[in-house]
C-alpha cells in the first residue's frame, strides 16, 4: 500500500487483472511442468507452435488468419507497448474509465493520453460523438491522434458494448483515421453468452483493428504471463507487426517456453480447458450478481456485469457518510474498503477516471475461499453463495457498505 509521502496512488501499486481465485487446472500445470526441461528460449514473437495456435483460436472466434498475422509477449502489456511504439508517433486515445495497465504503456514512451467519456449505458468504448470532438480538439492544438484503445469486453466496468454502439465508435475512430487496439482479453468470460452479442472491431474495420488478449483472463494463471495479438492483412498489418517485432526483440520480451507450451495448448480449447472456463464463470458471474445486488441495495450504484470477475461500483450516492470518515477521493475509499474488507478495492483513479469520484473495482476472485479445497467447492457447488465461506465474505460486504448506509440514513 502507499505511504503519504509517495502521494496518491504511485503506478507500481496498480492492480493487476482480476484474480480468477482458483487453483491452476492440473492439465494445464502437467503441460507445463513437462515443457520444463526445455533449454532453448521461445523466439520474439511466439513459437510457430503457439502462433498457429493463436490464429486458430481468432478463426473459431470469427477472425480468420495467417501465423504471419499473430504476434505473442509475455503479458499484455508488454504487447501493447511494442505496438504503440511500433505505430511510430502520435497521441493516444482511451476511453475513461479504462483498463490500469493501458496508460503507463502509453506514458512511458512519452505519448499524450486523452481520456473520452463513454456511453451510459456501457464502458469500454467511446463515445462517439465525444471522440470526434476530442481529435479535432487535439488537432487544434498541435496535436496528432493516432490511436484508439478500446475493449469489447470491459475492465473495469465489466459491461459490454451493444454492437451498434461499438459500431459507432469505430466508424468515427476509422473516419477519423486512427488505428484502433480492440483489447478482447475477457470475451470468452460473458457471464451470459446466450444472451449477448460480442463482435469484434475487427469485423467491422479489419483493415484498421489489431485484437490483443490477455490469455491471464481466461485461459492461464496470472503467474504465467503470455498475451497475443492478430494483427490485420495487408501491407500495413504487416509493417506494424514487423515493427512491434523488433520492438519486442529489441526488449528481450519473449514468452517463457514452458509458458508457451501451456499458451499452445490452452490456446487450443481441449474439453478439460472449455469445461474448466464455463464452470468458472458461471461461478464468477453468480457471485458478481450477489455482490452487486448486496452493494445496490446499501445505496451505491453498479451496472450490472456482463463479462469477467469483477464489478465497478459508485459510492457517490453514500459521499457524505464517507467523508465523516476521512473519505474524500478513491484513493482514501481504495484504502478505506481494502481495509475493511481485507481485499483488494482499487479506486477508480487506477483507471483512468477522476479522483474525486468515489469508485472502486471490485473483484469476486477473493470471495471464493481461502484455501484449495473452499475454492474447488465453490467451482463444483450448484450455488457457491451459499456455501458458508462465501456467505461470509459477501456478508462482510454487505456490512460494510450497509454501515455506510445506515450512517447515510441518520444525516
Amino acid at each position: 500500500m502507499r505511504t503519504e509521502a509517495e502521494g496518491h496512488g504511485p503506478v507500481r501499486y496498480g492492480p493487476p487483472l482480476p484474480d480468477p481465485g482458483l487453483p491452476v487446472l492440473p492439465e494445464l500445470s502437467a503441460v507445463l511442468a513437462g515443457a520444463a526441461g526445455r533449454a532453448h528460449a521461445e523466439p520474439p514473437g511466439g513459437s510457430p507452435a503457439l502462433l498457429d495456435a493463436a490464429s486458430g483460436y481468432w478463426a473459431r472466434r470469427g477472425l480468420p488468419g495467417e501465423r504471419d498475422q499473430a504476434v505473442a509477449a509475455p503479458g499484455a502489456a508488454l504487447l501493447l507497448l511494442a505496438l504503440t511504439a511500433a505505430l511510430g508517433g502520435g497521441d493516444v486515445l482511451l476511453p475513461r474509465p479504462c483498463p490500469a495497465w493501458w496508460a503507463p504503456q502509453v506514458r512511458l514512451l512519452g505519448r499524450s493520453v486523452y481520456h473520452v467519456p463513454t456511453p451510459a449505458e456501457c464502458g469500454g468504448v467511446p463515445d462517439p460523438f465525444a471522440l470526434m470532438e476530442t481529435v479535432r480538439r487535439i488537432r487544434a492544438e498541435g496535436g496528432a491522434p493516432r490511436l484508439l484503445v478500446l475493449s469489447v469486453a470491459d475492465d473495469p466496468t465489466a459491461t459490454v458494448p451493444p454492437p451498434e454502439v461499438l459500431h459507432e465508435a469505430v466508424e468515427a475512430a476509422a473516419d477519423e483515421g486512427l488505428h484502433i487496439v480492440s483489447d478482447e482479453t475477457w470475451r470468452d468470460t460473458l457471464h451470459r453468452p446466450h444472451d449477448t452479442v460480442l463482435v469484434s472491431p475487427a469485423e467491422m474495420a479489419p483493415d484498421r483493428v489489431t485484437a490483443l488478449s490477455d490469455l491471464s483472463g481466461a485461459f492461464l494463471p496470472p503467474g504465467w504471463p503470455a498475451a497475443v495479438a492478430r494483427f490485420p492483412a495487408g501491407a500495413q498489418g504487416s509493417a506494424l507487426r514487423a515493427g512491434t517485432l523488433d520492438v519486442l526483440t529489441a526488449l528481450g520480451a519473449c514468452v517463457a517456453a514452458p509458458v508457451g507450451a501451456a499458451a499452445s495448448y490452452a490456446l487450443g480449447e481441449p474439453d478439460e480447458v472449455t469445461d474448466r472456463l464455463v464452470r468458472a464463470t458461471r461461478l464468477h458471474a453468480r457471485v458478481a450478481a450477489t455482490a452487486r445486488h448486496t452493494v445496490v441495495a446499501a445505496g451505491a450504484l453498479a451496472r450490472p456485469p456482463g463479462a469477467g470477475r469483477h464489478l465497478y461500483v459508485d459510492l457517490g450516492p453514500l459521499r457524505p457518510a464517507l467523508a465523516a470518515r476521512g473519505v474524500g477521493d478513491s484513493q482514501d475509499l481504495e484504502d478505506f474498503l481494502g481495509e475493511r474488507l481485507a481485499m483488494p478495492a482499487p479506486g477508480g483513479h487506477r483507471f483512468g477516471d477522476e479522483l474525486g469520484a468515489l469508485r472502486v473495482r471490485l473483484s469476486t476472485g477473493p470471495l471464493l475461499g481461502s484455501t484449495r479445497q473452499e475454492r474447488l467447492a465453490a467451482l463444483s457447488a450448484p450455488d457457491a453463495t451459499q456455501l458458508p465461506y462465501v456467505e461470509r465474505a459477501l456478508s462482510t460486504l454487505g456490512e460494510a457498505f450497509g454501515d455506510l448506509r445506515a450512517a447515510a440514513d441518520r444525516r
